[in-house]
């Protein structure tokens, strides 16, 4: 892949409650670029599989539905779900988020040729004006090349806090310290797992967010992206 200035990639990764989902979604509706959130792609699927009687073991035709996934996610008014999802023109926001369609993503993510399918897929996303890319390896593998790449991070203990706050405000009851190892273990996974592992590019920008509030995040995200493609 080569610089596209016609399509260009701002490849935002970090690990779980860094903020990438919120920060993403105020950056693609300020660009007007499109979106991608790559971590629920392996939950899509998992439904279209199901949807479409694939079994879940059967790797060549779980490809082959990968390719061929007509997806789209679309910026919403709603800060608590920044982001729609649709899977052949149906609206599965809800249904990607259920206990099922968890453990379902987690039997197809180990598979090789899934997990091939799914990076030609994240690519496919790459449109003009242009596309904001929230994952975990979107700098380091998918867009390698993308004009700008950006490292969100905080501490376990601030990511817990945010996370513990978003589920009281909503009624429902949680232990910080349970959330906070979730976390922790979270982290472990995602750094130290053999398939690209969580790691910020070498040429990405780090933006350590503990100390600092959503706004802030932001406006620094714009400076770099401005700095980057103008």
């Amino acid at each position: 892949m080569t610089p596209d200035p016609v399509a260009p990639v701002i490849a935002v990764d970090g690990p779980v409650g860094s903020g990438k989902g919120v920060i993403c979604h105020r950056l693609a509706k300020a660009l007007g670029f499109h979106l991608l959130d790559s971590g629920a792609l392996y939950r899509l699927i998992g439904l279209a599989a199901r949807k479409h009687g694939v079994p879940l073991d059967d790797e060549d035709a779980l490809a082959d539905l990968a390719h061929e996934l007509d997806i789209e996610f679309r910026p919403t008014s709603d800060p608590e779900e920044p982001l729609s999802v649709h899977l052949e023109g149906e609206d599965v926001t809800r249904a990607i988020r259920t206990d099922q369609a968890g453990t379902d993503a987690s039997v197809v993510a180990p598979l090789s040729r899934v997990r091939e399918a799914i990076k030609a897929l994240q690519r496919s996303f790459k449109k003009p004006p242009g596309l904001v890319a929230d994952g975990r390896d979107m700098g380091t593998v998918v867009f390698t090349d993308a004009e700008a790449k950006i490292y969100l991070t905080a501490s376990a203990e601030a990511r817990a806090e945010r996370r513990y706050k978003q589920l009281i405000d909503k009624g429902i009851s949680v232990s910080l310290h349970d959330l906070f190892l979730s976390i922790q273990a979270r982290d472990d996974r995602d750094m130290n797992r053999e398939v690209a592992p969580l790691v910020p590019a070498p040429d990405a920008i780090i933006i350590d967010s503990t100390d600092l509030t959503i706004d802030q995040v932001f406006e620094q995200v714009l400076t770099i992206v401005g700095e980057k493609i103008g």
